[in-house]
């Protein structure tokens, strides 16, 4: 990322060089990153009465209503595994987190404008804290998925170890997709709502409600050109051994390299033309 700044570092704290390292290297980097995510952190649960608590209420109300719905009035047939709440939450949870945290990339720049322009920080800071601040509402969750798993009777296996690298590969994706929706958003103001309607009809297109495998055969190709595809089945697999498919997973791994690289070329091409706008 450019780092080249001439005004003087952001006072986000009094530290000294050996604490958070000089200037321009990777440790001051993320030391800055880590002080404004737990900075983000702090200011939304600051007045909240339920504190984190809010980051697995949205999942967990959407798990309800949709386990109601096509458990209790349609009967939902052949779609997704038993116990269907468990199958709903495990992918919802990193649905929130995908879904909030592109929404934020609209806006990462326009919120911040003159703290960028007047900091040291390098720029792409301001989309890697939306990952890390709604990436850790996600892991605040996973308790909360693990005692509806506990409680449900779903039966973990060895494929369990694969949910870390689920997050990892979100993480992955989530940074090429910050660093290509961020800059973009700022240039053409319109792409905010385009976006909105991108994320809308992505969640019903993922197999978040339904597997991976409900799609019909001609669709796995279509379907696995979405990463969520793959990274939901990784999610999955610990708790449903029978989601498994490689297709989604190789195919969408490839995807996300794309996105990552195409993320980076983004942000480097279009950095001075952002600066000037904000």
């Amino acid at each position: 990322m450019t780092q080249g700044w001439s005004s003087p570092p952001p006072r986000l704290g009094t530290v000294s060089h050996t604490t958070a390292g000089a200037p321009g290297t990777p440790r001051r980097y993320f030391h800055s990153l880590w002080l404004l995510s737990a900075r983000d952190l702090r200011v939304r649960y600051a007045t909240s009465v339920l504190g984190y608590l809010w980051s697995v209420l949205d999942p967990l109300v959407m798990s309800a209503i949709y386990w109601f719905v096509f458990t209790q009035v349609f009967h939902r047939g052949q779609v997704g595994e038993q116990p269907y709440i468990v199958f709903l939450i495990v992918a919802l949870l990193p649905w929130v987190w995908f879904n909030t945290a592109v929404g934020e990339f609209t806006r990462a720049f326009k919120k911040d404008a003159r703290l960028i322009r007047s900091t040291a920080i390098p720029r792409s800071i301001w989309v890697m804290r939306v990952i890390l601040t709604k990436g850790m509402e996600f892991a605040f969750a996973i308790p909360v998925l693990v005692l509806f798993a506990i409680f449900a009777g779903a039966k973990p296996n060895w494929s369990l170890l694969l949910f870390p690298v689920a997050m990892i590969w979100q993480t992955v994706l989530l940074v090429g997709l910050g660093l290509l929706v961020a800059p973009l958003c700022v240039l053409w103001a319109d792409l905010e709502r385009t976006t909105a309607l991108i994320l809308r009809a992505l969640f019903y297109v993922s197999p978040i409600i339904y597997g991976f495998k409900d799609l019909p055969h001609q669709l796995h190709i279509i379907g696995a050109l979405n990463p969520l595809s793959g990274i939901f089945m990784l999610y999955r697999v610990g708790l449903f051994p029978g989601q498994w498919q490689p297709e989604p997973v190789i195919i969408g791994a490839i995807v996300t390299v794309i996105f990552l690289a195409l993320g980076l070329f983004t942000f480097r091409s279009l950095e001075r033309d952002v600066l000037k706008e904000l």
